[in-house]
């Protein structure tokens, strides 16, 4: 198909991105308005990049060297375009940019989401859709850009500029086009019934509202006037502190990160001295969908001199305080630094070591002052940072400090140093539990034991957690040990209601407990490592545990499920001497050893305590049968 200007391609949208359009479309999200900020947001992104890419070649820049982006309104035509003389865009970056979502795990977000969804929480917000929220406001959206140094006259696939066009449903198109210099025009041709989008005073107050602190200037001009700058236009970051405003810094917030959610923290300083530079650091209230993506970027960007040079500079933080977001503005560094150089740089190295113990300062002082408020931080991100005690010992005891977990003693979050405060007499360690899931923890037959003698026992439900806990052997002199170990000896702790006088004497366990452990040893010999009477155990029968040495039962599992792991180790089988049906038993096997019914016995609770662990049957039509078998004799059938 032929256009006015040469060849027009047909593109469908990638299949994400269809679905997210819909719901962009249909929905009844109510902050229709931020598109404008959305748009705006993306322009000042391109001329950011563009003042960097100048630094290396300054002709970039020739003929057309003040940087703006300009908003224009045409009321007859129903047109409000964006435009900016940034970086502009070529034909594939138009394809990439604006035919995909290119943010990992979009897929799996957006297919978990409905119109409904959308006007009640407001998820469009949570995912942070930039261009796209451009068709919650208009039925066609046109793009029409030039990548800075392209050249006018060339050939075919080379073109100076390119129009991208969509009415937002499966398809959209890519053409040549003309424009006068580099940059890009974002034009949106409004919807019957948002003609306030119109009004020039009403977009004026929108760019006050939420783009006022961006630091290149903003113009708005009905069609055919002259334009006028709306916004301050000055880097919020180099004003004073007490002349900002805490609404300023959320905006600034919101458009540095895209996000939509208030700060919950925020961290403004200049450091002087040997080296200077100012930080302006946000820690989210919500965390984004991909926070665990492998692909997520860092969220701090990087300027030297208030020229943009970096936005995903990994030298600034380290990889588990991914969340901040923000910027640094260095005075130290030189203005030709390439990325490539950046992680290797001295003075960056000093500058990140300064920023991650000004982080971690302001959270111990939340942790201290405002705990409720730093809980709900911990539900967020404390997975994050317990990536931090795993991989970096410089912070790991100030980040153990900060940790908090789930406690079979209530339903808040629990302090390692209060944990210690009130370990039980007699008890030397800090106990601990990992899973999937918090409440199965607290239901578990190993916290039966620890649960008579009111031991408190920390629950952790993070897929990091088996990793830190392996690589740290203790906090404050106390040494982490796992519930599902099978050599633990709660003897020395009392048991609830014990008073200060002489401990109550152990109940000796019922005749015929050495020859059913015997019996059951004999029956499973090739399918566990030992059966053992428990001390652990207070209700349930029986439970598997891991032989000292062995990997957590729960990280064992894990890794064999990611095909990590060839085999599983054989576990110990505990049977708890107290229990009637092992009693039962017990005297069956005093009275006759070698009855086969023990050898049944013993399958069908190990299987039972496979089922109670969440590992699979090795024989679940074995284990079934043997079940109904069991059940026909009970009944007499």
């Amino acid at each position: 198909m032929s256009g006015e200007t040469g060849t027009i391609e047909t593109h469908q949208f990638q299949a994400e991105t269809g679905k997210l359009l819909d719901l962009m479309i249909n929905s009844l999200y109510s902050d229709k308005e931020i598109f404008l900020r959305e748009l705006i947001s993306n322009a000042s992104d391109a001329c950011d990049k563009l003042r960097y890419a100048a630094i290396a070649a300054p002709d970039l820049l020739a003929g057309d060297p003040e940087l703006a982006v300009t908003v224009t309104v045409d009321k007859k035509k129903r047109l409000v375009t964006v435009a900016d003389n940034g970086i502009g865009m070529d034909r594939a970056e138009l394809i990439d940019n604006l035919g995909s979502i290119a943010r990992s795990g979009t897929e799996a977000f957006v297919a978990g989401l409905s119109a409904g969804e959308a006007a009640e929480a407001g998820p469009i917000g949570k995912f942070g859709v930039g261009f796209y929220s451009a068709f919650m406001v208009a039925d066609r959206v046109t793009v029409t850009s030039a990548k800075a140094g392209a050249k006018a006259g060339a050939k075919a696939g080379e073109g100076e500029a390119w129009r991208w066009r969509s009415d937002g449903t499966a398809a959209y198109t890519v053409e040549p086009a003309a424009r006068e210099g580099r940059g890009t025009a974002v034009e949106l041709r409004i919807r019957r019934g948002l003609d306030e989008f119109l009004e020039t005073e009403r977009l004026r107050g929108i760019v006050k509202t939420w783009s006022d602190h961006i630091a290149l200037p903003i113009r708005l001009a009905p069609a055919g006037e002259e334009a006028e700058t709306v916004n301050v236009a000055s880097a919020l970051w180099t004003r004073p502190k007490k002349d900002i405003e805490a609404t300023q810094y959320a905006e600034f917030y919101r458009h540095n990160a895209h996000a939509f959610d208030e700060p919950w923290l925020t961290l403004h300083n200049k450091a002087e001295g040997r080296i200077e530079y100012t930080n302006l650091l946000f820690v989210p209230s919500a965390a984004p969908f991909d926070l665990f993506h492998p692909e997520r970027k860092h969220g701090v960007k990087l300027y030297v001199r208030r020229v943009f040079i970096a936005d995903d500079c990994e030298g600034l933080m380290p990889r588990w305080l991914r969340f901040v977001r923000g910027i640094v503005d260095s005075e130290d560094l030189p203005l030709n630094i390439s990325r490539e150089t950046l992680q290797h740089n001295p003075v960056l190295e000093r500058i990140r070591t300064a920023l991650v113990k000004r982080v971690l300062t302001a959270l111990e002082r939340k942790a201290d002052k405002e705990a409720e408020s730093y809980a709900e931080f911990w539900e967020n991100f404390g997975a994050v940072l317990k990536e931090g005690i795993y991989e970096d010992r410089d912070y790991r005891d100030r980040l153990l400090k900060l940790l908090r977990a789930k406690s079979t003693h209530g339903d808040g979050l629990v302090g390692l140093a209060d944990y210690v405060s009130r370990m039980k007499e007699g008890q030397d360690s800090i106990y601990t539990m990992t899973g999937e899931d918090a409440g199965a923890l607290r239901a578990s037959p190993q916290i039966e034991g620890f649960a008579a003698r009111d031991v408190e026992v920390l629950l952790f439900d993070d897929a990091v957690d088996d990793f830190w806990l392996g690589a740290v052997s203790e906090f404050d002199g106390k040494p982490f040990r796992s519930v599902t170990r099978g050599d633990i000896d709660l003897t020395a702790i009392k048991s609830a209601g014990e008073d200060g006088g002489e401990k109550k004497e152990e109940t000796p366990p019922p005749a015929g407990s050495g020859a059913l452990v015997a019996a059951f040893r004999e029956a499973l010999e090739d399918k566990v490592k030992d059966v053992r009477a428990s001390s652990r155990l207070t209700d349930s029968a029986v439970c598997l545990v891991a032989d000292e040495g062995s990997l957590d039962m729960h990280l064992e599992r894990m890794l064999k499920q990611h095909k990590r792991l060839d085999s599983a180790s054989r576990k110990i089988l505990e049977i708890n001497p107290s229990n009637p049906l092992i009693a039962a038993l017990a005297a069956r096997a005093e009275a006759s050893p070698s009855d086969p019914a023990l050898a049944e016995a013993a399958a069908l609770l190990l299987d039972q305590a496979r089922i109670v662990e969440s590992e699979p049957l090795p024989d679940p039509a074995a284990f079934a049968r043997r079940m109904t078998e069991t059940m026909t004799r009970a009944l007499g059938a």
